[in-house]
């Protein structure tokens, strides 16, 4: 994977606030790759440093998507930021 789409997929995933999300989709349009979402989950699924809020990135559709930590810790995060019901 190129580092340099790595280190902006990070970059624009720490900038989301508490409560908000972006999709993998959108993440993957920021970095200026827009048809790398699938890329967008592979970096995510390796990111390990909390201080990076994964958590925040969904599907399109509107689900939640994988977590590296698993589905149920995304979704109360998700809740305890008010980002979903």
């Amino acid at each position: 994977m190129n580092p340099a789409f790595k280190e902006r997929v990070l970059r624009i995933v720490s900038a989301i606030p508490e409560g908000g999300v972006l999709t993998y989709k959108d993440v993957a349009e920021f970095a200026d790759k827009p048809r790398a979402y699938r890329a967008v989950g592979n970096v995510l699924r390796g990111n390990w440093d909390v201080k990076i809020p994964c958590h925040r990135v969904i599907r399109s559709d509107g689900t939640l998507g994988g977590y590296n930590r698993g589905a149920k810790r995304k979704r109360i995060l998700l809740q305890e930021e008010r980002a979903i019901r």
